[in-house]
């Protein structure tokens, strides 16, 4: 079995002293903050829980029949991930849980760590194990361990392997897109949740108690306090600390009075990472179920969260060809204008052709038999191979082509009064197939009643074909 000290020998030694001077080898023990930094704590900070009991929301984490649950009770800890949005517990309930459970704890931000900080705590990790007995156990929470690139995420493996840490890491991420498989199938994942409007409230009424202070706003005012909070509790203390400090002349504040007061947060949203997805697939599925206002919701979604409208754009043209289709021809024209005009315009001008898009795309008659002829063509090619068209079909430019029988037989279709010939068109190996099968929805009940009467009349004159041979 290794040891730290054959991985890492240079920071063997560093470590062991400052160790033996902390009894409890807890590393955020060392130094206590005074009471005048305590004093200058955000509100966030001095109200975070003490003990999990004091925890708003999360009911599905702590459930009695929950995994977390059950490490709580039995204090055996694995290592897992703690995926929600911002300001909803993570790093409390992380601290929480070593508490509870006897570990020592550590702690480091992904953003501002790398592997040579990870050594150090895996050594006093280690050494501690050795020193101490008893509570042999190291918790190390990793915030937004999503941060860390895969060479840094691999270095925690052999650690957890070896029971030397357990890994508690926080992200806003998808982990099963952020982490390393390799790291993720040794970790649990727990999802939290963003506050609901009650968790908010309690949240509230604990700072008021904390403060001894009404928070100064209308009873709509105080709704919309909470709203604009989004289930951040953290952003909402901060709002709290932040109206605390306006003059008493000021208060209390109509809703309007509190937008003025208060800097409007961005909605959460990523451009690059799983919001980014997620919306324009809610975009995109709401338009196909022909829902104009889910639509038009996902859009301001997305656009008020900062999103590249051309992005936009481009899945409005991808909607309007693979779930409008024939249906109405139009919806393509439709989307490639909004595109354009956007692109003329720019925004904010420009954002109101993508909301006409989107509207439009949204109300019309929808089929995706386009797209499933494109793919079942698709298939149908791949299965038979590069055969030739029929020699019939074939340019004859040069002396040697004629003689080959290139264009033999071949019957202008304008020159016949129903303008269709009826000739063979498929390669000579194969029978003819069909591949579009269209609804009988919109511009689409046309198409349908074409493809139905030269049908008929490819029937009818095969026959005649036949009868005359």
């Amino acid at each position: 079995m290794f040891s730290v000290n054959d991985i890492y020998p240079s920071l063997f030694e560093s470590s062991v002293s400052a160790l033996k001077e902390t009894p409890s080898g807890d590393i955020s023990q060392n130094e206590k903050p005074s009471e005048d930094t305590k004093e200058r704590r955000p509100l966030a900070e001095k109200l975070r829980p003490q003990k999990m009991e004091d925890i708003i929301g999360q009911t599905a984490l702590f459930a009695d029949a929950s995994a977390f649950s059950r490490m709580m009770t039995t204090g055996r800890v694995s290592s897992f991930i703690l995926w929600g949005p911002p300001g909803v517990g993570k790093t409390t309930i992380a601290r929480l849980l070593a508490q509870k459970t006897n570990l020592a704890f550590e702690s480091i931000s992904a953003i501002f760590s790398g592997v040579s900080d990870l050594k150090k705590i895996f050594e006093r990790a280690e050494l501690r194990q050795k020193m101490n007995a008893k509570t042999p156990g190291t918790l190390l929470f990793v915030d937004e361990i999503h941060r860390f690139n895969r060479a840094q995420q691999d270095a925690f493996l052999p650690f957890i392997e070896n029971g030397v840490i357990v890994l508690v890491g926080s992200t806003t991420e998808n982990p099963s897109f952020e982490l390393n498989g390799a790291l993720l199938s040794r970790l649990q994942v727990f999802i939290l949740t963003p506050l609901t409007k009650e968790d908010l409230e309690h949240l509230l009424r604990r700072a008021e108690l904390a403060t001894g202070r009404t928070v100064p706003l209308t009873q709509d005012a105080r709704m919309l306090l909470k709203e604009m909070a989004d289930g951040d509790g953290r952003y909402l203390l901060n709002m709290v600390e932040s109206l605390y400090l306006l003059p008493i002349s000021q208060v209390p504040l109509s809703p309007e009075d509190l937008v003025k007061s208060l800097q409007k947060r961005p909605l959460l949203y990523d451009k690059d990472r799983e919001e980014h997805y997620n919306l324009i697939s809610a975009l995109h599925k709401s338009i196909r179920a022909s829902d104009a206002q889910a639509a038009l919701y996902w859009l301001m979604r997305m656009m008020e969260g900062g999103e590249d409208r051309r992005f936009i754009g481009r899945r409005l043209i991808r909607a309007a060809l693979e779930d409008i289709g024939l249906a109405d021809p139009e919806a393509l024209a439709v989307s490639l204008n909004a595109l354009t005009t956007f692109e003329r315009l720019g925004a904010p001008e420009g954002d109101l052709a993508l909301s006409q898009a989107t509207l439009y795309l949204a109300l019309a008659p929808k089929s995706n038999k386009v797209y499933d002829a494109h793919k079942k063509a698709q298939i149908f090619v791949q299965k038979t191979g590069a055969l030739p068209p029929p020699r019939s079909l074939l340019n004859a430019p040069t002396t040697l082509m004629k003689e080959m029988g290139y264009g033999e037989g071949y019957c202008y279709d304008h020159d016949l009064e129903e303008g269709v010939s009826g000739q063979n068109c498929w390669p000579e190996a194969i029978e003819p197939s069909s591949f579009y099968v269209p609804t009988g929805r919109g511009n689409e009940k046309k198409l349908q009643d074409r493809l139905q009467e030269l049908r008929s009349f490819f029937e009818n004159r095969k026959k005649k074909q036949k009868n005359e041979r």
